[in-house]
């Protein structure tokens, strides 16, 4: 199994000898060292749940996680993939996947959002997965990411997935857990403590591109790090949300009387990061791979709401996977007074509407402090749907320079010496609710006024705040062989028509800047004119939180467009 394992890994990344930079630090010495400089286009691409499995093979059964034949099943495993299935990604899809997104978005894009697990399931006891094969299937995807983006000069920002972990214990330093490793049955819970470990060090040598040196000291300690996408304007934060998460039964939940639980560690780092790029007037998108819900620790989740609202005039949004479903989410004041489980028989679409149906109304009147945004994004691997990709556009309006001299850029500085008047205007900061309670848990202690500002790019659109995403997926995936090769396709958008080209008034549309360029839209929108299409469901004009906020209330009265989003949902798979 080793050899198959080591076979996969150099295929994967046999490719053209390249010296690809160093990722974009907060060091700005070593700025120099990136290749020809890159003007911004305003796009970005998000990409999550990749999951190659070089024990795929086409023609077996499902039954088998497609690795075996079996006379009883006779559903058999396609040559790019198996949609619907529980079955992972073969390296065919894989390596399609990066050729594509070279061949066509390399050049259209910023930067990358990468938010974990790139190694198959745990889902076959005959060919169980061991730690040096989550490594290696690792180290190729890294290589590929090195390739198709960081060599040209693009930023890639990762975020360990559950299934890029090993689920055993080693002794650190906040306990003495046995240091064997231990197989646990498929349905597994995840042991991860606090670092320095061997999982911390084994990734910071295979993101060693992708992580500042000045990052260094808090990824060996827990695994996330922040880097500075556009250099003091826009930075990505990457948690590692497992010292979050239920699952991990190796940490304390961020108990309030435990300043050493990991979780605590992790948001005390949070915390510290936001202030610090808050101070400089920078915006930053959150990244992760489980997103935020109850399926969180308690106190994990009121604290990190908390600072999710506390500094909303800071947080583009956040950006996660690990559901392989496409939806979004809200983050809501009142979930720090009041923690409810979500019923084991609901499914994620039925929660969903149920939160949004209690949006006070109307809008018009709406707190909008009270909320932050959270997206999910659909995966890579066809396991339990199609495969899909996210592109974002974000406004960059008024910008001339590029993207390594965007710090001297006027329109910039203006920009960030108004917000900075803004910042301290005692108008713009609001005192926080405090919940009527005495016990020694996070939802009793929070007194840090709340950063709030109707002007900051999460509430109204202006630099760098987020304009819409194209969602792009593979729908006939069953059809592809060795002589009919895949393409991905539009599935939907959050912009409206208007917003695909330029205003009929404008004199010159020599230099526009289409939120998504031309030849990857259907040939019925490459032209002006259109005035109603089924890739435009949803009609906003950005995706602000009152945006975001006014598609949530109309999703629980607009019968036709709720069916359009559970069908974008579960992509004509299981609703779950």
């Amino acid at each position: 199994m080793k050899t198959r394992s080591l076979v996969f890994t150099l295929g994967l990344y046999c490719i053209a000898s390249v010296a690809s930079p160093t990722q974009i630090v907060l060091d700005k010495s070593l700025i120099g060292h990136q290749p020809s400089p890159r003007k911004l286009h305003g796009r970005f691409l998000h990409i999550t749940d990749i999951h190659p499995d070089p024990f795929y093979e086409a023609g077996t059964s499902r039954s088998s996680a497609c690795h075996r034949a079996d006379l009883e099943d006779n559903r058999l495993a396609g040559y790019y993939g198996t949609p619907y299935s529980s079955c992972d990604s073969p390296l065919s899809l894989t390596n399609f996947t990066f050729d594509f997104l070279d061949e066509h978005w390399a050049s259209e894009i910023d930067f990358v959002i990468w938010t974990g697990d790139n190694a198959r399931h745990d889902n076959d006891y005959d060919i169980p997965r061991p730690l040096d094969e989550i490594y290696d299937l690792n180290r190729a995807v890294a290589k590929k990411m090195e390739h198709v983006f960081l060599s040209k000069g693009i930023p890639v920002v990762p975020s360990l997935g559950n299934n890029d972990i090993w689920p055993h214990v080693r002794t650190s330093d906040h306990g003495a857990l046995s240091t064997d490793l231990i197989y646990l049955s498929i349905r597994i819970h995840y042991l991860l403590q606090t670092g320095p470990n061997e999982i911390f060090e084994e990734f910071s040598s295979i993101w060693s591109p992708f992580i500042p040196s000045a990052s260094l000291a808090s990824f060996h300690q827990g695994g996330y790090f922040s880097t500075e996408i556009i250099p003091d304007a826009v930075a990505a934060i990457s948690l590692n949300t497992l010292y979050f998460y239920k699952k991990n039964h190796a940490v304390g939940g961020c108990d309030f009387t435990d300043p050493n639980d990991p979780g605590n560690i992790h948001l005390d780092w949070l915390e510290e990061q936001l202030e610090a790029f808050r101070s400089r007037q920078m915006q930053v998108w959150i990244t992760g791979h489980v997103p935020p819900t109850t399926k969180y620790f308690p106190q994990c989740y009121y604290r990190f709401i908390e600072l999710n609202l506390r500094f909303q005039d800071t947080i583009l949004g956040n950006l996660y996977g690990h559901l392989n479903i496409d939806h979004f989410s809200l983050l809501d004041a009142d979930d720090i007074d009041m923690y409810t489980e979500t019923s084991s028989r609901s499914t994620i679409f039925e929660t969903l509407m149920a939160d949004f149906a209690e949006i006070p109304e109307p809008l018009e009147e709406t707190h909008y402090d009270n909320y932050a945004v959270v997206n999910v994004n659909a995966a890579i691997v066809p396991n339990p749907y199609i495969p899909s990709f996210r592109i974002f556009a974000y406004n960059t309006t008024g910008l001339s320079g590029f993207a390594r001299d965007i710090g001297s850029d006027p329109y910039l500085q203006a920009t960030k010496a108004d917000r900075r008047r803004r910042a301290l205007d005692d108008k713009q900061v609001r005192a926080v609710k405090r919940p009527k309670c005495e016990s020694k848990t996070w939802g009793c202690q929070f007194d840090k006024p709340w950063h709030s500002d109707n002007e900051s790019p999460s509430r109204r659109n202006s630099l760098w705040s987020p304009l819409g995403y194209a969602q792009f997926y593979m729908p006939r995936l069953g059809e592809f062989d060795e002589t009919h090769h895949p393409e991905f396709e539009l599935e939907y958008m959050t912009f409206p028509l208007s917003g695909l080209h330029p205003d009929e008034a404008a004199q010159d549309v020599t230099d526009h800047q289409y939120v998504i360029p031309l030849r990857h839209l259907p040939e019925e929108l490459r032209k002006p004119g259109a005035v109603e299409s089924l890739y435009t469901p949803y009609e906003l004009e950005d995706l602000t939180i009152p945006s975001w906020l006014d598609l949530a209330t109309r999703l629980t009265k607009e019968t036709e467009l709720q069916l359009r989003f559970k069908e974008f949902m579960y992509m004509g798979g299981e609703e779950s």
